[in-house]
């Protein structure tokens, strides 16, 4: 029988980054379900902060070149990859200057919020499923892991609704006590408008804070996890509430094997 395919869309990853939860599994879990079996593909933000010597980073050109238009504006597409050497898997990284050739993450030095982390968000999402096509490898499972991925579920079930590649698939969105402080710009919903997102999925990000957007990546998702042992109080309670598969908060001694019984169970 022919392996299970899943891709993880993850905000963090360590070594790139430094040891949170988000970013253990982002590293561990996919060597887990790859020695379980299943193929895997992961991708991550190349945000500036990461050395790209120490690292050994490179560009794939065939993968690259594409633009991305973000509000009308447009913004190369850089791929660019890294081994794991004693997991025996590669990660992928998502490169564009505008976007993440800053030093930080998420927010500055002084602790302020990037204002275009939506955009960056935008990117991301999108960078990852146009390099997946280019990649030609069709994921049985997407697991979106952390809020900057929480536009690819919005995406992959609405403008690639229709492409052949994405048929047949679940996405998870896995939820972590990571939480965005300053809400995106009130110009959010007008840049997913312009990629010819409508309807009940604009409704939803009126405000577009942390709550608003996670929400928004639950209902285009097929099941949840609970990734941290405590998450936003509001978003506990919208889990009861769901007629959606969600996985409760696992450790790190049962989490590879819980969510490996949970991809099998959504699947089949």
């Amino acid at each position: 029988m022919e392996s299970k395919k899943v891709l993880f869309i993850s905000q963090e990853i360590t070594p790139y980054l430094g040891e949170t939860t988000l970013s253990r599994i982002g590293r561990f879990l996919p060597q887990g379900i790859q020695e379980k079996g299943k193929e895997i593909r992961t991708f991550m933000p190349r945000y500036g902060c990461i050395n790209e010597r120490r690292n050994q980073l490179h560009e794939v050109i065939r993968l690259s070149g594409m633009n991305l238009i973000i509000d009308d504006t447009d913004h190369p597409l850089i791929i660019k990859v890294a081994s794991i050497q004693s997991a025996r898997m590669q990660v992928y990284f998502i490169d564009n200057d505008d976007y993440f050739q800053r030093k930080y993450t998420i927010a500055d030095s002084t602790g302020k919020e990037f204002e275009d982390n939506d955009e960056r968000a935008l990117f991301f999402a999108r960078g990852v499923i146009e390099t997946v096509k280019k990649l030609r490898w069709a994921p049985d499972i997407v697991h979106c892991h952390g809020w900057m991925s929480a536009l690819a579920p919005l995406y992959l079930r609405t403008i690639y609704h229709d492409d052949p590649l994405f048929h047949n698939y679940k996405i998870i969105y896995s939820i972590y006590n990571n939480d965005f402080k300053t809400p995106f710009r009130s110009s959010f919903a007008d840049k997913l408008r312009y990629d010819g997102i409508d309807g009940e999925s604009l409704k939803m990000i009126k405000n577009p804070d942390f709550v608003s957007i996670s929400k928004l990546a639950i209902k285009h998702s097929d099941a949840v996890i609970i990734g941290s042992e405590d998450i936003n109080e509001e978003l506990s309670a919208y889990l009861t509430t769901i007629n959606k598969p969600v996985l409760s908060y696992k450790d790190e001694t049962q989490y590879i094997d819980a969510y490996n019984d949970f991809y099998d169970e959504i699947l089949s």
